[in-house]
């Protein structure tokens, strides 16, 4: 078979060498002239076709963000919008370069099985991205939370949406996973309610208690009045009286309040001489 294959080329190089060279110039200059000359021509489209789709999508980017487009959705037309542009470009080269399309049509058709069950997942992911745009779930800047994951909304892509957590980790979730799972949007609603518990010893006076609980949350910065607080006993534990405390803040405002409040209520427990119950075992030794 080698042996075969060595003759052969052997044999088409002694009847190039035996060519007269103007035989072998016109030759060379008729395939320059056709096919070779399509493809330095389609080449430099590309090129050129490249630089022109860049400053096109940028000038659209630009107009959407004049007319105040929200950023999501911002985002999300370039990125298609660029994709749509690039395969136009392809098809438009494959046309000039004469490749018949019918017959790339009929082959993609006759892998159409194969090719839509490797993209099931992709097609899954490009349908979920419209679907978040369309019902607004969330859009960019957002703290969600879904499944395992959370974190504030970077990107929502063609296929996948980014998400930076608050220890500055990049998540990439498929929209398909996010259009069909359950998801909380902590960005959602404008203000947020603080719940927090506050167990205290059966020998405090719960009326000192709940005075020195409502004097913290009048001396927060970022505490609405209204809706307004509430300051009251919810249980009687086995071993405490449980205080929680409900207040009304902007969302973005929601962990400095959270962090405050705890730290302050302990610093005015301690300066009040209220006492917070522990865990704790008794150990009678019978003689």
């Amino acid at each position: 078979m080698d042996e075969n294959i060595v003759q052969s080329v052997t044999e088409n190089v002694e009847k190039i060498s035996n060519m007269p060279l103007d035989i072998i110039t016109h030759k060379f200059l008729n395939w320059i002239t056709t096919f070779g000359a399509k493809l330095i021509i389609g080449l430099l489209v590309i090129f050129i076709g490249l630089k022109v789709i860049k400053k096109v999508v940028k000038h659209f980017t630009t107009f959407l963000q004049k007319k105040s487009v929200d950023v999501t959705l911002t985002k999300f037309l370039h990125a298609f919008a660029e994709v749509t542009l690039k395969a136009f470009l392809f098809l438009i080269i494959l046309g000039y370069w004469d490749v018949q399309l019918t017959g790339l049509a009929a082959l993609v058709a006759s892998g159409g099985v194969a090719i839509g069950l490797a993209l099931q997942g992709s097609l899954s992911n490009f349908a979920g991205g419209f679907i978040i745009l369309l019902i607004r779930s969330f859009k960019v800047g957002d703290y969600i939370e879904t499944g395992i994951y959370q974190g504030s909304v970077e990107e929502i892509g063609l296929f996948y949406t980014k998400l930076t957590t608050v220890d500055n980790k990049l998540i990439l979730i498929p929209n398909g996973s996010l259009s069909n799972g359950s998801l909380v949007n902590y960005s959602a609603k404008e203000k947020r309610r603080v719940d927090l518990t506050f167990s205290v010893s059966y020998e405090n006076n719960v009326n000192h208690v709940k005075d020195v609980l409502i004097d913290v949350v009048k001396k927060q910065n970022f505490v609405l009045s209204d809706p307004s607080f509430f300051v009251g006993i919810t249980a009687h534990g086995p071993s405490s009286i449980d205080f929680t405390v409900r207040v009304w803040c902007k969302s973005e405002h929601y962990w400095d309040i959270h962090g405050s409040l705890l730290e302050e209520v302990k610093i005015r427990f301690d300066k009040e001489n209220i006492s917070i119950p522990y865990p704790q075992m008794d150990v009678h030794i019978k003689k």
